[in-house]
């Protein structure tokens, strides 16, 4: 699983930013809630519809955020987090009868280092394909490393994996 990563926002090819030290294992750990979620686990089964599914019970919760910190501590280079949102839609019904629904939905938004935003509203099925995404990536980064390794090998003894 990866842990130590740290992710290059690009909008069209161009880096936007800079997010994230070590936040793979924040991201793999998404990736599986929010499966569990959607198959209807815990207090998201009580969202008829798996897209509304979402790992964490709070209505309007944030799932992730990350942001760049220079070795003094200094934040800046950009932010990528995601928050979930409940949303009432209002359905018409026949003879101006209607009805609310309720549905939920995960905003991710990316800051650039010069202050320009972006945002993409994901159902969690969207989320989840998103983040196995950059899961994925950064497993193939690692190049086949061995990361099932006990992380006591080496430790201490000025060795590097």
């Amino acid at each position: 699983m990866p842990y130590e990563i740290t992710l290059e926002l690009r909008r069209d090819g161009t880096p936007y930013g800079i997010v994230g030290e070590r936040c793979g294992w924040f991201l793999a750990r998404l990736a599986r809630g929010v499966d569990e979620a959607r198959e209807g686990r815990g207090e998201s089964r009580l969202w008829p519809d798996p897209d509304d599914r979402f790992p964490d019970e709070e209505p309007d919760s944030e799932l992730f955020s990350f942001r760049y910190r220079t070795r003094s501590g200094a934040i800046g280079g950009g932010e990528l987090r995601c928050q979930l949102r409940t949303i009432p839609v209002w359905v018409p019904g026949q003879e101006n009868l209607g009805e609310w629904r309720v549905t939920r939905r995960a905003f991710v938004e990316a800051w650039g280092a010069g202050g320009v935003g972006m945002r993409a509203v994901l159902t969690s099925s969207e989320l989840a394909a998103f983040v196995r995404g950059l899961v994925t990536e950064a497993e193939g980064c690692l190049g086949g490393r061995n990361l099932a390794r006990n992380p006591v090998e080496g430790a201490g003894r000025g060795e590097r994996r």
